[in-house]
């Protein structure tokens, strides 16, 4: 276990070239290995990452420095709009821990939905690169809170990327939890001061996160590497749902029979289902989530059948509303209270309370609304929400079997809206 320990504090060394060339067919990228100069545990070192995803793999990051990569009609991302790795020690506010492949990973994903959430003040937590908590606030602060308690748990030791400046109240909700990474475009006066007290948070101010919007239909090259040393090479996606114009009402024609959905969203329900397919853009498929009024409810990822991830959802979102009132009644975990009335320490009324408020709310899902980022290939998926009282869904439809999701609908009483985006939404 100590071996495991200290494989954890360990910066491997790398033995990647410091420059990488790629050519496809006449054109060549030039791409530039990034390493810091770093206090790492009272030593000044120059390296790349930490490691990679697992102590004892070697991993380094490129920055494109040179080349325009062009296919067809479609120009991809050029040099001067690096992010993730164009990140320098300038731009480290506060090293902690020499940074690793994860952290940059989950800094990337974080701001890859961000850049659909710009126009208000939104936070977005990561862990293991995918979100746990995303939220819409009146203020940064209340964007930060919002997401934090969308899933307290998985929060903990995870990544969190905001589009506004960092104030002093929104520092200090913060300081109050356990986080790797965080990361902002900037940082108000007297905020690093109460920062600084969590040694270990790596803290990154991105300046480009203003811009984060202009990203939304910049392509980059996609490489997957394969067991025999293959490669796949893809073209990003890009979301052409924008607005809630881009939203169609779901119709479908089975057997000479058109069914068309009988109630269209709601304003306040375009809104939500906009905001959750804004953050369904980074979540690993298969996957469903749940949002209610700008925040994540329950979010269900990489599972392998579409009903199966709906249930999944479910269960974190009951998960998570049980453990967030029991904070707030408590100030202990939901797994804690548990371990305490099974220990004797606790009435087990205490627990039968929180149980039951959980199960009237419905895990905080009556209201919300569903969002899938493939078709339902049959109804069932939808029947999983609608019996937890969601009242919108937005999915990619072109399933052969819409119309028995349309019908499931328009059976719920009360009807239940669904729109179609006409994308598909896959993250592998």
């Amino acid at each position: 276990m100590e071996d495991l320990k200290k494989a954890y504090r360990t910066i491997m060394d790398d033995h990647f070239p410091d420059t990488m060339t790629i050519t496809f067919g006449n054109q060549t990228l030039v791409y530039k290995k990034r390493t810091w100069k770093i206090n790492d545990e009272g030593q000044l070192i120059e390296k790349g990452l930490r490691y990679g995803e697992n102590p004892g793999q070697e991993a380094a990051l490129y920055e494109l420095v040179n080349g325009n990569l062009v296919l067809g009609d479609c120009a991809f991302i050029t040099p001067g709009h690096s992010l993730v790795s164009g990140i320098d020690e300038s731009m480290m506010l506060q090293f902690g821990k020499h940074p690793g492949k994860i952290n940059l990973t989950d800094i990337d994903n974080a701001l890859n939905i961000l850049k659909y959430l710009m126009k208000k003040p939104a936070a977005v937590i990561v862990k293991h690169n995918n979100p746990c908590g995303v939220a819409y606030g009146s203020t940064i602060a209340d964007a930060y809170n919002r997401a934090n308690r969308a899933d307290r748990i998985a929060a903990f030791g995870g990544c969190v990327a905001f589009n506004r400046s960092i104030d002093k109240e929104t520092a200090q909700l913060i300081s109050a939890n356990y986080l790797e990474v965080l990361v902002a475009p900037d940082f108000e006066p007297g905020v690093m001061e109460i920062l600084s007290k969590k040694k270990d948070l790596r803290i990154v101010q991105i300046q480009r996160i203003d811009r984060l919007e202009e990203y939304k239909t910049l392509r980059f090259v996609d490489f997957k590497s394969l067991i025999d040393g293959g490669i796949i090479v893809q073209q990003s996606p890009i979301n052409i749902v924008n607005t809630k114009e881009d939203l169609k009402p779901a119709q479908a024609e089975y057997k000479g029979t058109l069914y068309k959905i009988d109630r269209l969203p709601t304003e306040k329900e375009y809104e939500d289902l906009l905001f959750g397919w804004f953050v369904e853009q980074g979540v690993t498929s298969n996957s469903v989530l749940y949002v209610k009024d700008g925040v994540t409810v329950g979010i269900g990822t990489g599972e392998q059948d579409r009903v199966g991830v709906a249930e999944i959802a479910v269960q974190k979102a009951y998960t998570k509303y049980a453990d967030i009132l029991c904070f707030d009644k408590y100030g202990i975990s939901y797994y804690q209270l548990a371990l305490e009335v099974e220990k004797g320490l606790r009435k087990e009324s205490d627990k039968i309370e929180i149980d039951e408020e959980t199960k009237a709310a419905k895990g905080g899902l009556i209201g919300a609304s569903m969002v899938s980022d493939a078709f339902f290939p049959f109804r069932d998926g939808v029947d999983v929400g609608i019996k937890q009282g969601i009242t919108a869904i937005v999915q990619p439809g072109g399933s052969i079997r819409d119309w028995e999701s349309i019908i499931a609908c328009n059976e719920a009483n009360p009807k239940v809206a669904m729109v179609f985006t006409g994308q598909r939404a896959f993250k592998h």
